[in-house]
C-alpha cells in the first residue's frame, strides 16, 4: 500500500486512490458525534447555502456547520463537537457545511473510496481502509479554512499513515503535539465563546469511536454514513 499525504484544498484537488479528508478542529470531529448520537446519514456540502436549500426541500432535516467559526444565520447546530453530543439527532439526515472539511470533500475529484476523518474515528478508518486493500490510500490534512495547515490534522494525517501502514503511535505524544499548536488556544477563548473548550477535549479523544464516516455520491449528493470496523479499536 502507498500512503500519500496531501494538504489543504489544493491537496483534495490532488488526492488519488483511496481518499481520506481530514478535520479534527471540528468538521469530523463534530459529524462523528452526530453519528454517535444516532444521525441516520449527513449530507456534507460546501456552501451554507447549499445546506439551507437541501433542507427547504426535505432533503435533509437540520444543518450544522460554521462560517469564521460561526453558526451561520439559519442554522440548527454551530460546527462543534459538543453541542452535538447534548443534540436529539437519533434518525435524522443532517446537512453539514464547514470552510475546510466539507469543502475538502467537495474538491476531491474521482476516488475510489472517500472517508471523512479526525482523531475520533482514525483507528477504525484505518482498519476499514486496510480491509479493502488499496494500492493508494491519499491522507488529506485539510488545515484552517483549506488554505493554512494546522498541526492538528497533520498530525492526525501522520497518525493514520502510521496506523494503514501497520504500525500503533503513541496516542498521548500525538495528543500532546497538537496541545502545544496554535490552533488550541483558540478554544476557552472568551472572546471566541463559539470555541467551547470542550470541543478540543472531545476532538482529542484518539481512536474512541469504532467506526469510519465513508462517504459516497448518490444522486449528486455527496451522502456520509457511519461503517463499522471489522476490528474495534485498541485501548
Amino acid at each position: 500500500m502507498e500512503v500519500r499525504i496531501e494538504s489543504l484544498v489544493e491537496g483534495a484537488r490532488r488526492a488519488v486512490g483511496t481518499v481520506i479528508v481530514i478535520d479534527v478542529f471540528r468538521a469530523f470531529t463534530t459529524a462523528a458525534i452526530a453519528f454517535a448520537r444516532g444521525a441516520r446519514a449527513i449530507l456534507l456540502t460546501a456552501e451554507p447555502e447549499a445546506a439551507l436549500a437541501l433542507r427547504a426541500a426535505g432533503i435533509g432535516e437540520l444543518c450544522m456547520g460554521e462560517v469564521d467559526g460561526k453558526r451561520p444565520p439559519e442554522f440548527d447546530f454551530g460546527n462543534s463537537p459538543y453541542e452535538l453530543s447534548q443534540a436529539s439527532v437519533q434518525g435524522k439526515t443532517l446537512i453539514q457545511s464547514t470552510r475546510a472539511g466539507t469543502v475538502g470533500v467537495c474538491a476531491v475529484g474521482e476516488s475510489e473510496a472517500l472517508y471523512a476523518a479526525s482523531l475520533l474515528t482514525a483507528h477504525a478508518t484505518a482498519d476499514v481502509v486496510r480491509a479493502a486493500q488499496p494500492r493508494v490510500v491519499t491522507l488529506v490534512a485539510m488545515g484552517s479554512q483549506g488554505q493554512l495547515r494546522t498541526d492538528e490534522d497533520e498530525q492526525c494525517a501522520l497518525y493514520l499513515r502510521n496506523l494503514l501502514l501497520g504500525s500503533q503511535p503513541d496516542r498521548e505524544a500525538v495528543r500532546q503535539l497538537i496541545l502545544v499548536g496554535a490552533e488550541t488556544a483558540k478554544f476557552g477563548d472568551p472572546e471566541q465563546l463559539h470555541f467551547h473548550p470542550n470541543d478540543r477535549d472531545l476532538a482529542l479523544e484518539i481512536d474512541k469511536l469504532d467506526f469510519a464516516i465513508e462517504v459516497k455520491k448518490r444522486h449528486g449528493l455527496l451522502v456520509a454514513k457511519k461503517r463499522t470496523a471489522v476490528c474495534a479499536p485498541s485501548s
